[in-house]
């Protein structure tokens, strides 16, 4: 059995993104693909962080006559130090 999550223990959030943030710039799948490794690796490495957080994002992008959606997620990975392996 784990121990509980204590939110008072957290001494470091990560801001983890997971697709495009930009209307101007397309991302292409490597880089996706990059964002979610970054996740896992916060979520599992040690020292292991928790999600404390979301925000759900989107843009509607008028092509010609079409309209897009941008979606992106953006995760808060909360740990008890900031990791050494962890970049900035």
């Amino acid at each position: 059995m784990t121990k509980p999550f204590d939110v008072s223990a957290v001494g470091y959030v990560k801001r983890v993104v997971i697709g495009n943030t930009d209307p101007e710039k397309t991302v292409n799948e490597e880089d996706i693909e990059k964002q979610r490794q970054l996740l896992n690796r916060c979520l599992s490495d040690s020292p292991r962080g928790r999600i404390i957080g979301q925000e759900k994002n989107f843009y509607l992008l008028n092509i010609g006559e079409h309209q897009v959606v941008m979606q992106y997620i953006v995760y808060h990975v909360g740990f008890a130090r900031r990791p050494v392996w962890l970049e900035d």
